[in-house]
């Protein structure tokens, strides 16, 4: 008899867990998302001949898992233009492209020439101890605080949309820590690891974000297509009790449903809820993870009314400028099919750990 399993979530990680598991003919999966559609997060909306994406852009195809389910799904996958590889970052009023080289790097305008100077000592900075450093922390250590304010703090602010003085550099970045620890130097150890690639024959290609030709929303709806009616659909899940051979899982519209395991995929604070009778300590510790709000705001224009050069992925904006957007990505120039013909599309990101307020405002005062 098949084992029957409950995934409490139907995100992409519930609807890819719930896949893989529907593979095994030992296992009877199931799926119970609270909400009227699957994807969580991810939701591509297409309106007037743009394609919006209200959650994640895409991916980078440096992580072969995700193209391996793609493949399994069938799905053509499309990489970002060339444009894409141009960064900048709003600082001091202007627009500054993110350097590409060392050469780049010392000719830009982004950072002081004491910046510059002190970023050139990080290869002499004794590397850190604190098991769990802030990102900020770790930023003013290694490069300085002009570098913290005008690099890591953008960036933090473009991937987390979190406070990078309460980010623990170990669990959002663990790549950068492992690398400090390994070689003592960001520098050195990225000039070590370039090395190590050139000579692998098998090294992973550069991660280039990639995405489909419906947006993201591609892979939720493939997924739930052959999942088929293991899916249900406004079914939240709101307390968990034990049974002598499994769990019984209770719903908000006072249903129950039963099986010998259960998986969740749910954002921490949902989790909270379904563990407080079940297990008090985790249900305060799922309480306690905190959640930037964020809103996303697409706007299309006519291209020929636009006086700036959008040929790029866009710009963030550190904290210090005191703006109300975190960033806009210039989504038409990263994939061209997301915008009509002589059209363009911005992705404005509005909020953050620092700004919550104004994530939480209206359509009408956002735009």
């Amino acid at each position: 008899m098949a084992l029957k399993l409950l995934v409490i979530g139907g995100g992409i990680s519930g609807l890819s867990l719930a896949y893989f598991l529907s593979e095994h003919q030992d296992i009877d999966v199931s799926v119970l998302e609270s909400d009227e559609r699957p994807g969580g997060k991810i939701w591509s909306d297409r309106a007037e001949g743009y394609l919006c994406e209200w959650g994640v852009n895409g991916f980078l195809n440096n992580k072969p898992r995700t193209l391996e389910l793609a493949d399994k799904l069938k799905l053509k996958t499309i990489g970002s233009s060339d444009a894409a590889r141009k960064r900048f970052v709003f600082s001091d009023g202007r627009m500054n492209r993110l350097p590409e080289s060392p050469p780049a790097f010392f000719k830009s305008g982004l950072m002081s020439w004491p910046g510059k100077m002190r970023i050139t000592l990080e290869p002499f900075i004794r590397k850190g101890n604190n098991p769990d450093e802030t990102l900020a922390d770790f930023a003013r250590r290694r490069l300085g605080r002009e570098a913290y304010q005008k690099l890591i703090d953008p960036m933090a602010s473009g991937i987390y949309a979190g406070d990078p003085e309460v980010m623990s550099l170990a669990h959002c970045f663990p790549r950068i820590h492992e690398i400090e620890q390994k070689y003592g130097s960001l520098i050195k150890g990225m000039i070590k690891l370039m090395a190590e690639r050139k000579k692998s024959v098998s090294a992973a290609p550069g991660g280039v974000l990639t995405s489909f030709d419906n947006g993201m929303q591609s892979i939720i709806a493939s997924l739930r297509d052959r999942l088929g009616e293991g899916v249900h659909m406004k079914k939240k899940a709101v307390g968990l009790e034990k049974l002598g051979e499994g769990y019984r899982v209770h719903l908000s519209d006072g249903a129950a449903v039963e099986a010998e395991a259960v998986a969740f995929a749910v954002p921490a604070h949902e989790g909270a809820q379904i563990f407080r009778d079940f297990d008090p300590g985790v249900s305060r510790k799922l309480e306690g993870i905190p959640y930037p709000s964020l809103s996303v705001v697409c706007t299309g224009f006519d291209r020929a009314k636009i006086e700036y050069d959008l040929n790029s992925f866009g710009f963030l904006v550190p904290f210090r400028e005191g703006r109300k957007v975190l960033g806009t990505l210039f989504d038409s120039s990263i994939f061209p099919f997301r915008a009509p013909e002589g059209k363009v599309l911005l992705r404005s990101m509005v909020g953050g750990a620092r700004a919550t307020d104004l994530a939480r405002l209206d359509e009408r005062k956002l735009v």
